[in-house]
């Protein structure tokens, strides 16, 4: 789903002033409670919330408090924890804002220190894990970068809802480069590229040396070691498993009507009639 022209040209308009603004407190080297207050124009000017009536400071989730809440008509959008703009993210900061969403039941949190914004999908498993969904640096993108604004786009006051976030989501988890490389290491795959080799070169080369080749000498250990990698091979794993139900109930209801069809009796319109 598209973000609206007027809301990216929102979006546009307003990363191009906060840049400089970002800019010049990145080089005062402005405090956690300075960069909060950029952060916070920064959603009501960027992302269109009103400040008084859409982000709640210091919101209270069972004794702990986080920085920022985003909430409309009543239910909390996502959560915003905020690092003052010299300090570089770390994973500590993020384990802190999953456990405020967690605790309160959001799905998604933003962990920024102003000039480094990223998204985090919670997942309510056991344990409860977190997916970085998108990463920018206002400092080093365009402000028309496309990324930055189907980010920006999707968190709006505008654009907001399940619906959007999910099929972000959805997208941005398909397209990463850890979901491609698991996606080319399918049986599917290495069997297309059999077939193709086979057609350009008419060599017949044994699948399991494709795999081979693929997983140890083209694709980087990173996309397929790291956490990452695991979570974008589960990923490939659970869709094919669907797609693998999803044929046989196929197969079945098939099977079914085949059977209905040869089991049927035989209409009186089709029945020849009786000699006198």
């Amino acid at each position: 789903m598209g973000v609206s022209a007027k809301v990216e040209a929102r979006i546009v308009t307003q990363l191009k002033k906060y840049q400089s603004v970002l800019d010049q407190a990145k080089q005062r080297d402005i405090s956690e409670s300075d960069t909060s207050s950029i952060v916070r124009d920064m959603l009501c000017d960027v992302l269109g919330y009103r400040k008084f009536d859409d982000i709640t400071a210091e919101h209270n989730i069972r004794g702990t408090f986080v920085d920022l809440a985003i909430q409309c008509d009543g239910r909390i959008r996502f959560l915003v924890e905020v690092k003052a703009i010299g300090i570089p993210l770390k994973d500590q900061h993020v384990k802190q804002a999953i456990d405020y969403a967690a605790n309160q039941g959001t799905e998604w949190v933003i962990l920024t220190n102003g000039a480094v914004w990223r998204t985090y999908k919670v997942q309510f498993s056991k344990p409860i894990e977190k997916i970085m969904v998108c990463e920018f640096d206002l400092l080093s993108m365009a402000a028309k970068n496309p990324d930055v604004i189907e980010c920006c786009g999707n968190l709006s006051r505008e654009e907001f809802s399940k619906e959007t976030m999910s099929e972000f989501f959805q997208r941005k988890e398909i397209c990463s480069k850890f979901t491609l490389a698991a996606v080319l290491q399918t049986d599917a795959m290495i069997e297309a590229l059999r077939k193709e080799i086979r057609r350009l070169s008419g060599i017949r080369i044994d699948p399991d040396v494709i795999q081979k080749i693929i997983s140890e000498d083209v694709i980087k250990r990173e996309l397929i070691d790291s956490e990452e990698g695991k979570n974008a091979q589960g990923i490939i794993r659970k869709y094919l498993k669907a797609q693998a139900r999803e044929k046989s109930r196929s197969s079945e209801v098939d099977a079914e009507q085949v059977v209905s069809s040869e089991t049927a009796p035989v209409s009186a319109a089709t029945t020849p009639p009786v000699a006198s």
